[in-house]
């Protein structure tokens, strides 16, 4: 198999060597500058502008080993706290509903609710798999999703029942529950665990797709749980029998696995495109526009129980066209994110840190999918995923940091610029590191 994009030949830099690169004309981008601002306009300028032309910015050899990011102490408690508590809640809400349907019938319906959990799980992983967020984040937003926001959802709605029945007395309730009550409660508990997500997880909360996947995860949990009470429910209304259960496991958990997590990736994507280009009041408006279509959806989905039917064709014209409607969704966000990418990687070409064919290589799918075949040639594909990674974390730290620099006037604005350039600046040595070990394992290769 060919190397992508020719690499001997290209211009990297000697790990061994260290040799200093020469600074940027004035004007170009540099790795560590603010961008969009001029050298000397921002009082946080980074090795490598020109107020401080530092050579060892540019000298960049790769670690013997790569340290691991220090964390702030306080930071890390806390999410090990929140982490610990909502793992907590969401056992103690499974234990106190398996006391309540009974633990024999607890363990088969939670059996069968792991089917579509498992769908769901390997689909947001495979969505996610260039540039895959923090495990630890995801377990927190599916223990929010699994236990604080199906008890919240309970209690919250029995208070917003009355008051939407009160304004219609006339009202079916059933119909007034599954379309109006659920989709309003639900979608806002499920969505305050994706704004949790981006207050803890700001680091790595980098745009749409990241917004889709701990959306994604929040609604996988709370749809497990869900799972586990609605096929309770239709073995005991059957009276023990099998087939009551198996009909709505075919209808949930085959037929319709991804239904809350579209509901809630629909808002996930709206705050994590406010991540991406603007900074918390963005965030916050993002969040409260985009529990309008997550609530649409819900109740759209939720409205053909009550319409008169034939329930297949009402599938394949309703439900089935959502779900076609996500997966294009999905898809141009993942070529929107590439285009992205290539842009902000390109940044770095000037300055010799990345390579004019590597940016290609690094930002489509089909360059990474040629680049992983041929390191796998020689063992290497661990290296070749790290180094994909950290070029797709790169490029949208890049991103940020050009969106923070526009209000680095402010303090806090300040503050998260002067932590991105830092966070940069890891990244890019971590890359070149990755990239040493690629070049060393294919020298040594039989």
């Amino acid at each position: 198999m060919s190397e992508p994009g020719n690499w001997h030949s290209q211009p990297w830099q000697d790990p061994q060597r260290g040799a200093p690169r020469p600074p940027l004309p004035a004007g170009d981008p540099q790795p560590g500058q603010s961008p969009g601002l001029a050298p000397g306009t921002h009082p946080h300028a980074a090795p490598g502008t020109q107020l401080t032309p530092a050579a060892a910015y540019w000298s960049h050899p790769a670690p013997a080993a790569r340290p691991p990011r220090r964390k702030a102490p306080g930071a890390k408690v806390t999410n090990i706290i929140v982490l610990c508590l909502f793992v907590a809640v969401a056992l103690g809400t499974l234990a106190v509903f398996a006391f309540a349907i009974g633990t024999s019938v607890f363990l088969v319906c939670g059996a069968l609710a792991l089917v579509p959990l498992a769908i769901c799980v390997m689909t947001l992983v495979w969505i996610d798999r260039w540039e895959p967020e923090p495990k630890a984040a995801l377990v927190l937003g599916f223990c929010w999703g699994a236990g604080m926001s199906v008890v919240t959802a309970l209690v919250v709605g029995g208070w917003v029942q009355p008051l939407l029945m009160a304004s219609n007395a006339s009202a079916d309730p059933g119909m007034v529950g599954a379309v109006v009550q659920a989709p309003l409660v639900e979608e806002v508990c499920k969505g305050a665990g994706v704004l949790l997500l981006f207050f803890l997880r700001r680091r790595t909360f980098d745009g749409p797709i990241d917004g889709v996947v701990y959306a994604g995860m929040v609604a996988a949990g709370f749809a497990f749980t869900e799972n586990i009470l609605y096929f309770g429910q239709a073995f005991k209304d059957s009276g023990g029998h099998a087939g009551g259960l198996v009909g709505i496991f075919v209808m949930r958990g085959l037929m319709s696995p991804f239904a809350h997590v579209m509901f809630t990736s629909a808002l996930g994507a709206c705050v994590g495109y406010a991540a991406r280009h603007g900074g918390t009041a963005m965030v916050l408006g993002a969040w409260a526009v985009g529990l309008v279509p997550a609530m649409l959806l819900h109740g759209l989905w939720n409205s053909l129980t009550f319409i008169h039917g034939n329930f297949f064709v009402l599938y394949l014209v309703l439900q089935v066209p959502v779900f076609v409607l996500f997966i294009a969704g999905i898809v141009l966000l993942r070529r929107a994110e590439a285009r992205l990418t290539r842009r902000r990687l390109a940044d770095y070409v000037p300055s010799g840190w990345f390579s004019q064919p590597e940016v290609p290589m690094l930002a489509s799918g089909a360059g990474r999918r040629r680049a992983l075949a041929w390191s796998k040639t020689f063992g290497a594909d661990r290296p070749m995923k790290e180094f994909i990674r950290l070029a797709t974390r790169l490029a949208f730290t890049r991103q940020r940091l050009m969106v923070d620099a526009r209000g680095a006037a402010g303090s806090a604005a300040a503050r998260r610029f002067k932590a991105a350039q830092q966070q940069e600046l890891e990244l890019l040595n971590a890359a070149t590191a990755a990239r040493s070990e690629l070049l060393s394992r294919h020298a040594a290769r039989p």
